[in-house]
């Protein structure tokens, strides 16, 4: 949320004349598990009453997997509890999620059948998935880094991704989500993929940032950030 997303935004400003500022409200996570994502999210509604102060315009909640963790369908209930938040402190502010941003932006591309590429350990990915496919989406592959540490998933290097995703199954498929997580650096690596796939590339930031230019009603479209970004949709 902190690092790709803002330099996105900041690319966006060299073509638009839109101008962007950035708040942040930080909920506490250190490993990343069923137990630690769940009290993390339990933080979310101070996080939200916080920003509300700031009169800011949207709000991004950007753990991807603490919503998911949560149960089948659960960004709609956390989008609407959080925009609650909001309201009663007199700012009534849309609130977007990487996990709900994902799966509509997969919706937007029409992507039908994807595979999937996230840091977490095999049993979270596995939930990720199944929570996808719960939309209605095919996951024909998908692949689980199992970086346990959140400051390690940061730390991935984006370079390693077009192997990881060669590895990937690609028969038939609409789309590739080269990172299932806000928090894995996936952005230098999405122009690459798609050159070397032909296959549209989204990411739970590229998805997040979207999102976020709709709900300000504002083109969404970044140079740089991957077909969804592109104007194509």
């Amino acid at each position: 949320m902190e690092t790709e997303i803002p330099a996105m935004l900041a690319a966006r400003q060299l073509i638009r004349p839109e101008r962007f500022t950035f708040h942040s409200s930080r909920m506490r996570m250190k490993t990343v598990s069923k137990d630690e994502l769940a009290a993390m999210d339990a933080e979310s509604d101070r996080c939200a009453l916080e920003l509300s102060d700031a009169a800011v315009d949207v709000m991004g909640y950007a753990c991807l997997v603490a919503i998911m963790a949560m149960g089948p369908g659960y960004h709609r209930e956390s989008q609407q509890r959080l925009r609650s938040r909001t309201q009663e402190n007199g700012c009534d502010t849309p609130v977007v999620t990487s996990a709900g941003a994902l799966v509509d932006a997969l919706g937007v591309m029409k992507a039908k059948r994807v595979v999937v590429v996230a840091p977490y350990m095999k049993p979270l990915t596995e939930m990720v998935v199944d929570y996808i496919r719960q939309e209605g989406i095919e996951v024909l592959d998908y692949r689980a880094l199992e970086i346990p540490n959140n400051l390690d998933v940061a730390r991935h290097d984006p370079a390693n991704l077009p192997e990881i995703v060669a590895s990937l199954d690609l028969t038939n498929i609409d789309a590739i989500v080269l990172s299932a997580c806000v928090q894995m650096p996936s952005l230098p690596a999405v122009a690459k993929v798609e050159a070397l796939t032909g296959k549209p590339v989204v990411t739970a930031a590229i998805a997040t940032t979207y999102a976020m230019l709709k709900a300000l009603d504002l083109e969404p479209i970044v140079p740089g950030a991957g077909a969804l970004l592109s104007g194509a949709y």
